[in-house]
């Protein structure tokens, strides 16, 4: 979980963490557990699968993923018991060098996601689709555009390859998602389970936490231990869900 952010980065690093911590709205630390490894540490943490809230996940790109060479993530989710969402994102972004409109906006987050030896900060603008918009988009019963704001709409042409349309953008998913939300007693602090389930049979399980852009540091030092106490593998490499989403189904595409 941002491997206290400390020990895996240079100097150089921990200066540009918090330069981009100062201006962020928030930080997420992540860790994600080897497969090898995952049912011991659900175990371990006590976590109750029963509990989890399901999703199901959509990305938009092309078969070349040429957003995703350019930073921009576009998403879609049906959750359960909680209705629908979309986002569109960018990362990298800086902060300062944000439009100040941008950032006064209610449904923009900047926010820094710290891994273990990384960190990257992004800027998301969410949506909330109608009711079923979402099921009847990937379905081609609706245009891929109608799941996004005019504001998320224009954040997108800002930064999408030019003449590439959302209209234009092959589904990519679903990935079926299991969320948990828990606090252990012993940390005193909130942790996210995700389970992101692929067609291929292959998992990513990632906990994370939230924190204050001024506690990120002593976050990452509290988490990392209960953790390492609880017997989980801090050491694995790491994966993205996103990254390992788009390019699994953008394999199936081509």
């Amino acid at each position: 979980m941002a491997t206290a952010i400390t020990p895996t980065l240079s100097d150089e690093q921990i200066g540009e963490l918090l330069g981009l911590l100062k201006d962020s709205d928030s930080v997420e630390l992540k860790l994600t557990v080897p497969e090898e490894h995952q049912r011991s540490t659900v175990a371990g943490l006590g976590m109750d699968p029963l509990e989890a809230q399901i999703r199901q996940v959509f990305f938009f790109d092309t078969p070349d993923l040429a957003l995703d060479a350019r930073g921009v993530v576009v998403r879609a989710r049906r959750i359960q018991g909680k209705g629908e969402d979309s986002i569109v994102k960018l990362r990298p972004v800086v902060p300062n060098e944000l439009p100040d409109e941008l950032r006064r906006s209610a449904s923009f987050r900047v926010e820094v996601d710290a891994m273990p030896g990384g960190f990257v900060c992004s800027g998301t603008l969410k949506g909330a689709p109608k009711p079923g918009d979402v099921k009847r988009a990937v379905a081609g019963e609706l245009p891929i555009k109608k799941l996004f704001s005019k504001e998320q709409r224009a954040y997108y042409a800002a930064h999408a390859p030019e003449g590439l349309a959302l209209d234009d953008l092959t589904v990519l998913g679903p990935i079926f998602v299991l969320k948990l939300r828990f606090t252990p007693e012993e940390l005193g602090r909130r942790l996210v389970a995700e389970m992101w389930m692929y067609p291929d049979g292959s998992r990513v399980l990632e906990l994370s936490t939230r924190a204050m852009t001024t506690e990120a540091f002593q976050a990452a030092v509290e988490v990392r231990t209960f953790l390492s106490g609880k017997g989980v593998d801090l050491g694995g490499e790491q994966q993205t869900k996103t990254r390992k989403a788009l390019e699994y189904f953008a394999g199936a595409t081509s």
